[in-house]
């Protein structure tokens, strides 16, 4: 479980194909804090840390998650969103992410707004994932509130702090991005789709 409120960007060093699956060896400043079987969110996908060495740990994405999430589309040199599981004891600053993406998006366009930038992202409805105006959704593992809410798309709006700590500076149209749904409208939109 996790809040969405990112501590770290992570580097990908190396990129190694495994059968149908693929290791990734990263590099971030809470490396050396890392153990082996401690959950991470990478760019909002829940991985497990598999070998830590130095300033870099490494992870693994098997078949079923890559079909599902942009990290087969990254490459030597990205920058992946990190967050540690949280604490029971800790504030909910965010919301409450499982880190299970439920699909991927496009961003559409990217505004300057003097001093903030609006992103507006599109994705597949016919997978019944729905977005409300003010309600919570995580892009890339980000914890943000969405703007403009529509059948298909919806617009977030970033201030420089999250701009400058996340990857969102590194997002530009055309990007695909990772989303996961806020967990309370999954469950009402398949109570609702169950007893209509």
């Amino acid at each position: 479980m996790f809040t969405g409120i990112i501590e770290s960007l992570g580097e990908i060093k190396s990129i190694e194909k495994q059968g149908s699956n693929i290791n990734f060896k990263i590099q971030s400043k809470i490396t050396s804090e890392l153990k082996v079987d401690q959950s991470i969110s990478h760019n909002g996908v829940c991985l497990t840390v598999t070998k830590v060495n130095l300033n870099n740990y490494e992870v693994t994405a098997i078949e079923e998650t890559l079909k599902k999430t942009n990290l087969s589309t990254l490459k030597i040199g990205s920058l992946i969103n990190l967050e540690r599981a949280m604490k029971i004891n800790q504030l909910l600053d965010g919301h409450i992410v499982q880190g299970h993406i439920d699909q991927t998006g496009k961003c559409s366009s990217v505004k300057n707004e003097n001093g903030s930038w609006v992103y507006s992202f599109e994705y597949d409805d016919l997978k019944n994932n729905i977005t409300i105006e003010k309600g919570s959704i995580a892009i890339n593992g980000v914890s943000l509130t969405v703007l403009d809410s529509k059948k298909s798309s919806f617009s977030v709006a970033i201030i420089p702090h999250t701009y400058k700590n996340t990857n969102f500076h590194k997002i530009i149209k055309g990007e695909i991005v990772n989303l996961e749904f806020d967990v309370l409208g999954k469950y009402i939109s398949k109570m609702y789709e169950i007893y209509k």
